[in-house]
């Protein structure tokens, strides 16, 4: 006896229906399956485990700026070649394939709005772009954007998301901590608030400069920041690392950071800052 009969199908799969491309993103700390609707609901973080993604420039103007209202400025600079570098393609090559790829021009931009009916300056770092390295461009992007704060006397916030300077460029790297630190003795002279956000990664000369030197420095949670690497710091000093090291929590508990802010209170926690800063 036969315990079933072969049957129609109800739903013909005649015409292929493909899932559309982001719409499904696993978490890469929990493994959670995430509607993407569900993820920009909750600012690009896991609900069920709280990791933060990494996020654009673009989408943290939307959370910081009143309205989601801000105008960007100094959009039009571009990295130059002094050196002429080659390491498995061209410098020049690198940069051109990159804008082409992401559409930006560099790992930082700039905008001007209000937050919370503050007039605010933020500059935001952008790992998509050559892993966040900051090289020419990008002191220059930060330092202008310094200026802006100055002449306008608004309160200066940087985000920061970088995997250190930008190899490609040498001493001219490097030479932007120097900069971008000097323009921020001006903020202080001035007596403008400056607010700093670490998020993840926040490692290299970023670190060893700007990112560090707010009047109050944010940390996203488990966000990486450091100066060394880990492993050239254990092969240095030859002892095991405690658990934790270099993320946001460690810093934290050992004075380096003021406060750990999730990305949904983001807005808020920069607003209560601004209050206090100005008075």
């Amino acid at each position: 006896m036969s315990w079933f009969k072969r049957v129609k199908p109800a739903i013909t799969t005649e015409q292929k229906r493909d899932v559309p491309e982001g719409l499904w993103w696993k978490c890469e700390k929990c493994g959670a399956m995430l509607h993407r609707k569900q993820l920009e609901d909750n600012l690009f973080t896991c609900p069920e485990c709280d990791n933060h993604f990494r996020i654009s420039p673009e989408r943290y103007f939307q959370i910081l700026f009143d309205e989601k209202r801000f105008e960007e400025f100094e959009a039009h600079l571009r990295s130059a070649d002094p050196l002429g570098f080659v390491d498995t393609k061209r410098y020049v090559d690198r940069i051109q394939s990159t804008m082409e790829k992401t559409g930006k021009t560099d790992a930082c931009r700039n905008a001007i709005g209000h937050i919370g009916g503050h007039h605010v300056v933020v500059s935001a770092m952008d790992f998509g772009f050559i892993g966040g390295s900051m090289g020419s461009v990008v002191g220059e992007k930060i330092s202008r954007a310094i200026d802006k704060s100055l002449a306008e006397e608004a309160p200066f916030i940087m985000i920061s998301q970088s995997g250190g300077a930008r190899m490609m460029e040498a001493a001219l790297s490097l030479m932007q901590m120097a900069k971008t630190s000097a323009k921020l003795t001006l903020l202080h002279e001035k007596g403008i608030p400056y607010i700093s956000l670490m998020t993840d990664p926040t490692t290299g000369g970023v670190t060893a400069s700007f990112a560090m030197l707010g009047d109050f420095n944010l940390a996203e949670p488990n966000a990486y920041i450091g100066f060394a690497g880990q492993r050239v710091i254990k092969e240095t000093i030859r002892k095991d690392l405690p658990e934790g090291f270099q993320r946001a929590e460690f810093l934290r508990e050992h004075g380096f950071i003021d406060f750990i802010v999730h990305r949904v209170e983001l807005k808020a926690k920069v607003e209560q800052l601004l209050n206090l800063l100005k008075g």
